[in-house]
């Protein structure tokens, strides 16, 4: 904030908080109060409060039906036990990477939710963006812009921190060059999508009375160009990939694809190593932007067990979960958008606002999404671990090797120095896929339903 902003939000012809909005529309705004007919605003609430019940009704209904409750049925449980499989120095070493990032990780976690917090409950987003100059929209954007450098720049210690212990342990291999490269690119490409969706929000309650329908409609169209087409624009941001080598490897891989009945006409390279020391594969985008992508620091591991990894992968590919995900994140995102017509009306005073079509509401919108994704956060979660449990099954019906896939397990969790026994906590908010002992059991549990040796 610059040290001659007035300290009531008032400068660059921005009225201060509470007062009207945009001069310019109010004679706009009387006469849709004024004209006969009109609905109550209390109507149009009841309205959106319908669509957003029979909308969240048929997400909880397509998550409910298309989520793989149980991975493996019929088979017997077997519990993990970590003690099992990991050597005490391996879990000791495992416990004390996840004390040491825990405090960074946590506290960037809580300024994060303070700072959106203030965001919803005080006018501070009212008066940063009444302290912009130039036409409106110009305003909302430079606004996001100002309050997201206010954020990043709180929680930049705290991303340092967290970079050192992942040097100390030896997962990170860039220097800090490369890392504030890297981290400057990904919180530009999220603060321009981020302003684009609030500016198109207040853009259409400027003009709409119901905007939650144009709202939603967009929202829903977004999220579903954005992952298709972000394997192809914002990946190499980061990567740089190549096609995977004749060899033997290759061969083996697109011969498995064609055995599972899975269209692959490539398996791509990502030069992971430049930044890392951890192994990973994915799955990514759908249609004609379907992608498998392999670390180069897997093609380390044994090739049987690279085989396994890249069998789990095709199984997400074969079930189309990046699909299905994108159809069921894109029906959250227009849910979204109807709550947040819903829950403005609650919290614009606080704000310092008047609506959400006043363009100083962007930072009380900006701080409601954050809240909504923390919140949203463990229910992605859930499905998530159980989408990832059945692509395990998948790479063990496929490969038939349980004993090369718990090795592959173990190989992938000491490397990334995996949580093997988070607390309820962690496991909640942070554990997308199951940890390596469930998913070693689930290879025990595969083995005896199938009669065959298990680890």
């Amino acid at each position: 904030m610059d040290d001659g902003h007035d300290r009531n939000g008032t400068m660059g012809g921005g009225p201060p908080a509470g007062a009207s909005a945009y001069p310019g529309d109010a004679p706009e705004r009387r006469e849709r109060r004024e004209r006969p007919g009109a609905e109550p605003d209390s109507r149009r609430w009841r309205q959106a409060g319908v669509a957003a019940m029979a909308l969240g009704a048929a997400i909880l209904a397509v998550v409910g039906l298309t989520t793989p409750w149980q991975a493996l049925p019929g088979a017997p449980e077997v519990p993990a036990d970590p003690a099992a499989d990991f050597t005490a120095g391996e879990l000791a070493r495992a416990r004390a990477f996840d004390a040491a990032t825990a405090v960074p990780g946590y506290l960037s976690l809580g300024l994060t939710l303070v700072f959106a917090g203030l965001l919803v409950v005080t006018p501070l987003g009212a008066k940063v963006l009444g302290a912009m100059r130039g036409p409106w929209w110009v305003r909302v954007l430079l606004g996001v812009f100002a309050l997201t450098v206010v954020e990043e720049a709180l929680r930049w210690p705290l991303g340092v921190w967290f970079e050192t212990v992942l040097r100390d342990y030896g997962l990170s291999t860039q220097d800090w060059v490369s890392w504030t490269g890297d981290r400057l690119k990904s919180i530009a490409i999220n603060t321009a999508l981020l302003a684009v969706m609030i500016l198109a929000m207040v853009a259409l309650a400027r003009r709409f009375r119901r905007w939650w329908i144009p709202a939603a409609a967009g929202a829903f169209t977004l999220t579903v160009v954005a992952s298709f087409v972000y394997p192809v624009v914002f990946e190499p941001v980061f990567n740089d990939f190549h096609s995977m080598p004749d060899g033997r490897l290759r061969t083996n891989l697109l011969a498995m694809a064609e055995r599972d009945g899975v269209p692959v006409e490539d398996v791509l390279v990502a030069d992971a190593s430049r930044r890392t020391t951890a192994l990973n594969a994915y799955v990514s985008g759908f249609g004609a932007t379907r992608r498998i992508v392999v670390y180069d620091t897997l093609l380390k591991a044994p090739q049987r067990e690279v085989e396994l990894v890249v069998a789990h992968e095709l199984g997400h590919a074969k079930e189309n979960d990046v699909l299905y995900g994108t159809l069921v994140g894109a029906l959250g995102a227009a849910f979204g958008a109807i709550l947040l017509y819903l829950v403005f009306g609650r919290v614009r005073g606080r704000a310092g606002v008047t609506s959400i079509a006043d363009w100083r509401a962007a930072g009380a919108i900006m701080g409601l999404m954050t809240l909504a994704t923390f919140l949203s956060g463990p229910v992605q979660n859930l499905v998530s671990r159980q989408i990832e449990a059945r692509a395990d099954a998948h790479a063990l019906n496929l490969t038939r090797d349980p004993v090369t896939f718990a090795a592959m397990q173990k190989r992938l969790a000491t490397a990334n120095i995996s949580d093997l026994s988070p607390d309820v906590v962690e496991y909640v908010l942070y554990a997308s896929h199951p940890t390596a002992p469930q998913r070693i059991a689930t290879a025990r549990s595969w083995a005896k339903l199938n009669g065959v040796p298990g680890p």
